[in-house]
């Protein structure tokens, strides 16, 4: 059940990214990835809310919790579970894995993207 419903989730966290996304720029016919961006924060938000306004007080059932913060918020955006562990890391004072976790994770990220790229040229 618990699968279905992260697989359910994030379907429509992915398919509601494409639209607010393409949205966006389409509105703004900005060079600058605002799209992206906007994603980022609305789902880093939305995440934020489920998880210190809802679950933390225990208004959160576990299948909405399945279905909303990892499948819908996991499909709209992974930089929300980003932002949470990077949060989790600083409010527990582990400020070298923080600041690790930004730095691996942005690095790591664009070395492996332009690999990708070089060997597919």
């Amino acid at each position: 059940m618990k699968f279905i419903l992260v697989f359910l989730g994030a379907g429509f966290g992915g398919s509601f990214r494409y639209i607010v996304s393409s949205w966006i720029m389409n509105v703004t016919n900005s060079s600058f990835p605002l799209g992206t961006l906007v994603v980022n924060l609305v789902g880093s938000f939305f995440l934020g809310l489920l998880i210190f306004g809802f679950d933390d007080k225990e208004l959160l059932s576990s299948n909405m919790k399945f279905l909303l913060a990892i499948g819908f918020c996991g499909g709209f955006t992974t930089f929300s579970t980003f932002s949470y562990e990077t949060l989790t890391l600083l409010r527990d004072s582990q400020f070298l894995y923080a600041g690790l976790n930004v730095i691996a994770n942005v690095i790591i990220c664009l070395v492996g993207i332009y690999v990708a790229n070089i060997l597919f040229r």
